[in-house]
């Protein structure tokens, strides 16, 4: 069999076919024979050769959506706004992106997955934190953050981000998760990142009722 050409062309098709199947049947509800079924002429193997399981196709398709929007990029050369205002940004761009918002909703149960989970944190850890410290450490240099402890924090916010407040890995109503926000949010004052201005409470409150729905 001739091998393909572009098999960048097939991994793309791959991630946006799961994608769309993902959104409208749901994660687990969807299965590698669907996405076969939809991919007009490539056959499991090719899938397989690109991803070993559907876990990964999602791992994928997490990182691709991010890179494809990324909140970092978009304030990296913003010359009107100082560290903190660029990290406020990140966070509005990202709470103002409904389409991965809409997939995070519907795959939130695969975060229940042990690999799964591991694969998020790894992916915090490695591509997120360095990206957030940058961040802080240009808040120290510009005087608009005040704190020791940019390496770390930067290594929190992820993590409670995504773990803490996501009632998947961590059970909670929308008020238990509204009050862990506030404790994040009061952690980080006083810690010398006044992060979350009213603006940003109010979209993290609408998140957190769409989440919940």
């Amino acid at each position: 069999m001739a091998r393909n050409k572009y098999p960048e062309i097939t991994v793309e098709k791959i991630l946006e076919v799961s994608q769309r199947l993902f959104m409208e049947k749901g994660y687990d509800n969807t299965t590698i024979q669907d996405i076969v079924n939809e991919l007009g002429g490539l056959t499991k193997g090719a899938i397989y050769h690109h991803f070993k399981s559907k876990e990964e196709i999602i791992d994928a398709l997490g990182e691709k959506m991010f890179f494809d929007n990324n909140p970092f990029t978009l304030v990296k050369e913003r010359k009107d706004l100082n560290g903190l205002q660029k990290m406020r940004e990140v966070i509005k761009i990202n709470y103002e992106d409904t389409e991965r918002a809409e997939l995070s909703k519907r795959t939130l149960p695969v975060l229940k997955n042990p690999r799964i989970l591991a694969g998020m944190i790894d992916t915090d850890r490695r591509l997120l934190a360095p990206l957030w410290q940058t961040l802080i450490e240009e808040g120290q240099a510009d005087g608009s953050i005040n704190t020791e402890y940019a390496k770390e924090l930067s290594e929190l916010i992820p993590l409670l981000s995504d773990l803490w407040l996501t009632p998947t890995t961590y059970p909670a109503c929308e008020k238990e998760i509204m009050n862990r926000f506030n404790c994040m949010s009061a952690i980080l004052d006083a810690m010398g990142i006044p992060l979350f201005n009213s603006e940003l409470k109010e979209l993290v409150e609408h998140r957190v009722e769409e989440l919940l729905k």
